[in-house]
């Protein structure tokens, strides 16, 4: 098993709960939840029992209908798995709890009794008709997984250095100098197209071959789509998400919904966007008219950009219907060739990083009176009681124009400016050039 920073935060939820609450780890389909979950119950309790609602028994789902008597669940449970539970030191896993939702709402008596622990994960588990019929327990804590970042990906390569390192030369605002920052940089396009799916990091460590890495990536994409099928007939949410890597390479504003699904506007598929956004496969980036502390209440629900929550899969999905031959992506980041109209490949990584490190996404959009011209900062972080404007650049160009306007209209709610772009840290002014990879401290 791959080392995940999750495992850390479970141990916290351990710790802090003491069996008051049950860990909810939602993400996407096959970003590793059901491996780190059960490695943690196997290392830290005397004990578990493991039930996959996918394979498990009719018989067994069944024992969730009826609550009057938990000491016969537990009895049941003991005898169908052969595993002894030890008060206070067992564990109870529900694995794609939204297959069985009643055993979903059990979680609130069975955390009441308070005998073991239990842990839950889940994907797409917010969809209405998986939780329509049920009560939704309060007794869950959420823990939210995402794809492996940059630094789980070097560990999984062997590599428990460079991370630490560059967070030391982060804080002391120190370049690293040109022949270290290529090869991180060098690493960094890497992790861009292998991604962070356990299953494509394997085969990339297995194989050393992006053939084989793009299949198993394609395999993950499939998987998504039968999802989106099975909660949509109507097919909108499979085409909103095939066609983000189009929308992020038209360079536009928001997401042109009409552009993709004809006579439709964005107001019309809020309820699919939300869709999109509880399954986690997507990161959704709004437009915000007053960029200031407490953006989240001047969001635009109806002005938004779309991102894919694994740069690996997005660079499959912008070539879902064409050979692996064929994606130049791969030989341009690969020897560092990169073209202009990568940009959206960079906007990605560093939107998939902000949101793993906590921070909602947003951006902002205005028109200079005088000159006529539209500006867009790629994003907004929130910093203490300031916020701090994000431009993203995929060479090595500083310029800066967005910024600029973006400083001199809102000059007394900006912290510090960044610039992120291939280059090595570089400082001027209040304006701060950071390289891609530094992105995971922010």
């Amino acid at each position: 098993m791959f080392k995940r920073k999750i495992y850390d935060k479970l141990l916290e939820w351990k710790e802090m709960s003491g069996g008051k609450t049950a860990a909810l780890v939602e993400g996407p389909r096959r970003v590793g939840k059901s491996t780190v979950v059960e490695e943690f119950a196997k290392n830290e309790y005397e004990s578990y029992i493991f039930i996959d609602f996918f394979t498990a028994s009719h018989e067994t789902k069944e024992l969730f209908d009826d609550l009057s008597d938990l000491n016969y669940i537990f009895l049941q449970l003991q005898l169908q798995y052969q595993v002894r539970l030890n008060k206070r030191a067992s564990c109870i896993v529900f694995d794609e709890v939204q297959l069985c939702p009643k055993a979903r709402q059990a979680i609130k008596a069975l955390v009441k009794d308070g005998s073991y622990d239990y842990i839950e994960t889940g994907s797409l588990i917010s969809i209405h008709k998986n939780v329509k019929d049920i009560l939704i327990p309060s007794e869950e804590r959420k823990i939210h997984m995402y794809p492996m970042d940059f630094e789980e990906f070097r560990w999984a390569l062997g590599d428990e250095i460079s991370v630490p390192m560059l967070r030391q030369f982060y804080e002391l605002r120190k370049p690293l100098g040109q022949a270290v920052h290529r090869k991180i940089m060098r690493d960094y396009r890497l992790y861009m197209l292998v991604g962070g799916m356990p299953q494509a990091v394997e085969a990339f460590i297995n194989s050393n071959n992006f053939n084989e890495v793009d299949n198993v990536k394609r395999d993950i994409l499939s998987l998504y789509e039968d999802d989106f099928r099975k909660i949509d007939a109507t097919g909108k949410i499979s085409a909103l998400f095939d066609a983000i890597p189009a929308q992020l390479m038209g360079n536009a504003s928001r997401y042109q919904v009409s552009s993709v699904i004809a006579g439709n506007r964005a107001g019309d598929i809020l309820e699919q966007i939300a869709e999109l956004k509880d399954s986690r496969t997507v990161l959704v980036s709004y437009n915000v008219n007053d960029p200031n502390v407490g953006m989240a209440h001047n969001k635009n629900l109806a002005k938004f950009k779309l991102f894919v929550a694994d740069s690996g899969l997005f660079v499959s999905l912008a070539f879902k219907d064409r050979n692996f031959i064929d994606n130049y992506i791969y030989s341009s980041l690969l020897n560092d060739k990169t073209r202009a109209n990568l940009g959206y490949l960079y906007e990605n990584i560093v939107a998939q990083t902000l949101k793993a490190n906590g921070h909602e996404l947003y951006y902002h959009t205005f028109l200079n009176e005088k000159t006529r011209h539209n500006y867009e900062i790629d994003f907004l972080i929130s910093n203490k009681n300031k916020i701090s404007p994000i431009e993203v650049k995929s060479s090595g160009y500083r310029s800066h124009s967005s910024i600029d306007a973006f400083s001199l209209k809102f000059s007394e709610r900006i912290s510090n400016k960044i610039l992120l772009y291939t280059k090595d840290y570089f400082k001027d002014g209040n304006l701060e050039y950071f390289p891609m990879y530094m992105a995971q401290f922010f």
